[in-house]
């Protein structure tokens, strides 16, 4: 049995976590690159890369993911800002896909943002629209489709994506429309989480999990992979990190389902220190992973 793995990482462009202080923690995109590249994954896919200007401006080539670029040597990528906007704030912008193997077809879609208004120290303003990236590419000789997106907080705006759907619903009729094994990733900031899972299980796509806090900020699952047969996800992971405000979501998959077998065997991945030593199998199903690459 072959499979890949799937890193799933809000990096909060940089910036480090610190309990005492986290709004003034330092950019240190070294901690980011180093927990990236510990989780050995063949599939990347990174939100709010970038740090954004106040004003909307958007600095080209974007700085982050020129660095990442260069340091994740032997991966294919494609990146994107979303629209750019003056109501633009401080926050994090930009979402990545990294690939051991190649990417084609790369898309982008603008995910418009309802005009909520909220104060922003005291000004009031509304929020800027969020983007949907995606790309192709072949694993094992199975074409798959990636997504990735990063969704607007309506929880910080005292108001819910129940109420204002029209990003999660974007989000749905893309899956719709891909009958092909795919992966979707990224920061869905939906805090009653159970609602997503159950909308998006409408159109036969599960979550590799659903129980794990995933944002250091408050108790939520904001960070998911989803994904729909024939992958069948052999095991996972939420792991804390220094790194982000989110904690990284892994998952391993393989196309080995059969019929009437579940979609996800439930397994939690062992911790990473035997492959950090430089043994790269896991307990269990990981035993004959190999990168992805390795057929490409």
């Amino acid at each position: 049995m072959s499979t890949f793995r799937v890193l799933q990482f809000n990096m909060q462009f940089g910036q480090v976590w610190d309990d005492a202080y986290p709004d003034r923690a330092p950019i240190n995109l070294d901690a980011t690159i180093a927990e990236i590249r510990r989780h050995d994954a063949d599939i990347i896919m990174l939100q709010e890369v970038e740090h954004a200007i106040p004003g909307g401006t958007q600095v080209d080539p974007p700085p982050h993911y020129t660095r990442l670029k260069a340091e994740l040597a032997g991966y294919h990528s494609w990146f994107s800002y979303p629209k750019a906007d003056p109501r633009e704030l401080p926050f994090g912008i930009g979402l990545a896909i990294f690939s051991r193997t190649p990417l084609r077809d790369c898309m982008r879609r603008d995910v418009p943002s309802p005009p909520v208004e909220f104060n922003f120290f005291g000004k009031k303003t509304t929020p800027t629209d969020r983007v949907l990236i995606g790309a192709k590419t072949t694993v094992f000789g199975h074409d798959v489709q990636l997504y990735n997106t990063h969704l607007l907080a309506f929880f910080m705006l005292g108001s819910s994506s129940s109420t204002h759907p029209f990003q999660r619903n974007l989000v749905a009729d893309q899956l719709v429309a891909e009958p092909g094994a795919t992966i979707l990733t990224g920061d869905f900031n939906v805090s009653h989480h159970n609602s997503l899972i159950t909308q998006f299980a409408e159109r036969g796509f599960d979550t590799v999990q659903r129980n794990a806090v995933t944002w250091r900020r408050r108790p939520f699952v904001l960070d998911h992979v989803f994904f729909n047969a024939p992958l069948r996800c052999v095991g996972h992971r939420v792991e804390a990190t220094p790194a982000s405000d989110h904690h990284v979501l892994v998952a391993d998959f393989d196309f080995a389902r059969k019929d009437g077998e579940p979609v996800s065997l439930g397994a939690d991945i062992a911790p990473d220190a035997a492959r950090r030593s430089g043994d790269r199998r896991a307990p269990g199903a990981h035993e004959h992973r190999r990168r992805a690459s390795d057929r490409a």
